[in-house]
């Protein structure tokens, strides 16, 4: 190596150096390539001869199912077993899919909406929609729906909005208490009364507080004398009439019908709301129905004479005689005189002869001329009574009296007063139980139906 005066080293000098350097490097690559293909030929050979080895290790493995006998049910396992791998593959379709997890967030019920109509036209890129509609909005359609802070269910636990409503499986929100569904009406004012041995009408109606007609019209009654033991009769608590709201009725129209005050009607039946319900049972009080018609008897003809006898009294006076001996004929004059009376039992077996209901002491008159054959009280439950012979063996009895205006063996005319309503003896009201007899009276002879003879 050469040196510059001053002692440096020259540039030659490094060249040298660099061209040594690298033909060092390039030997030491040359061997290791041909150190590296020497390694992968060797290894070649091996794999070759590994690959070789096992080729003919399976061929000698399944030589012995590569038969017919073999092959179907090996391949039908494969078969199977691929399908399986596919069912438990991930579907990677590109249909439709969606679904949810988890409960999601708090819910709110708003009735009648809270979220108005979306105009598509409305929608932008920049500007969405408001959807809140929340409490407190301008939105006046958004009404929520309190729920009491603790509800007592039917187990008797409390039931507390302090922590989330439970939903159910199928979203049912659980509030721990239902909407009431009862209607008010009129039913709980009418009681059910089961009909005795001797009862009537108006016995009934008087033992309620009631009128008869009033029974009548809720009963739905034909005649008075259909009464029998055990029949359930409805008793409303006023007097008036029970009806049954239908479809086209309404509470104004059932109040001008019936000339009641639509007040008055919510006020008796409890009405919280005056819209009525098809079903629904009401009591109008005051409201009146048809009046009970007039029965128009075909008249009978006149039985024979019979031989008068003396009746037997148990007390009062009675006469000698037997009364006229011929029945002079025609109709009876209604034994009652003045508006308002009716027929409150009819003749039926059990109740021989007519319950006429009157105001207490009304006028009672003959219903035929004749003789009085006795005036006076009997304890055969008829109270004061007077009875009359007509001739021809044909009598008349007057019960339940409160006064007597005739007396024994006393001539009296047609429609001559004998005497004033009361309910004397076995009654339950004010009436005249009016009879008519074929032969002597309780003497062998025989009640029959006085209307017969109107």
């Amino acid at each position: 190596m050469q040196k510059h005066p001053d002692g440096a080293q020259r540039p030659d000098d490094d060249l040298r150096r660099v061209r040594r350097t690298s033909s060092h490097a390039a030997r030491i690559n040359r061997r290791s390539i041909r150190a590296v293909r020497a390694l992968q030929a060797r290894f070649q050979g091996r794999a070759a001869i590994s690959a070789r080895s096992l080729s003919a290790t399976l061929a000698a493995a399944l030589r012995p199912f590569t038969t017919a006998e073999r092959a179907l049910p090996l391949a039908v396992a494969a078969i199977v077993a691929i399908a399986s791998l596919l069912a438990v593959l991930p579907n990677t379709g590109q249909g439709a899919v969606g679904g949810t997890q988890g409960s999601g967030t708090s819910l709110r019920i708003a009735v009648g909406g809270g979220v108005g109509r979306i105009d598509p036209a409305e929608i932008t890129d920049t500007a969405p929609p408001d959807l809140s509609g929340g409490l407190g909005s301008s939105d006046v359609s958004f009404q929520p729906i309190t729920i009491p802070g603790d509800i007592t269910t039917e187990a008797g636990t409390a039931v507390s909005t302090a922590e989330p409503a439970p939903l159910l499986e199928d979203g049912t929100l659980l509030t721990g208490y239902a909407p009431s569904t009862d209607v008010q009406d009129g039913s709980d004012l009418i009681k059910i009364y089961r009909v005795k041995s001797g009862d009537t009408l108006v016995g009934i109606a008087h033992q309620f507080g009631v009128s008869m007609m009033t029974l009548w019209w809720a009963n739905k009654l034909k005649a008075k004398d259909e009464l029998h033991i055990g029949q359930q009769l409805r008793v409303p608590s006023v007097n008036g009439l029970v009806v049954t709201v239908t479809a086209t009725d309404a509470l104004e129209s059932l109040a001008a019908k019936y000339h009641v005050t639509e007040a008055r009607i919510i006020e008796l039946n409890q009405l919280d709301d005056p819209t009525l319900v098809v079903g629904q049972v009401l009591i109008l009080p005051g409201a009146k129905g048809a009046a009970i018609p007039t029965p128009k008897p075909t008249p009978k003809p006149v039985a024979k004479p019979a031989p008068a006898s003396k009746p037997r009294a148990t007390s009062g006076s009675h006469s000698s005689g037997g009364g006229p001996v011929h029945y002079s004929g025609g109709t009876f004059q209604w034994p009652v005189v003045g508006g308002g009376n009716y027929i409150s039992q009819y003749f039926h077996y059990g109740h021989y002869g007519l319950d006429i209901a009157a105001a207490y002491g009304s006028r009672v008159v003959a219903a035929a001329g004749g003789k009085v054959i006795f005036a006076g009280w009997k304890s055969n439950g008829g109270g004061w009574q007077v009875w009359i012979s007509h001739g021809s063996g044909l009598y008349t009895t007057y019960n339940h009296m409160s006064g007597l205006t005739v007396g024994n063996g006393q001539s009296v005319g047609r429609g001559q007063q004998v005497g004033r309503v009361g309910a004397t003896g076995n009654a339950t009201g004010p009436h005249l139980h009016f009879e008519a007899w074929h032969g002597t009276i309780w003497s062998g002879g025989t009640r029959v139906n006085p209307l017969g003879y109107f």
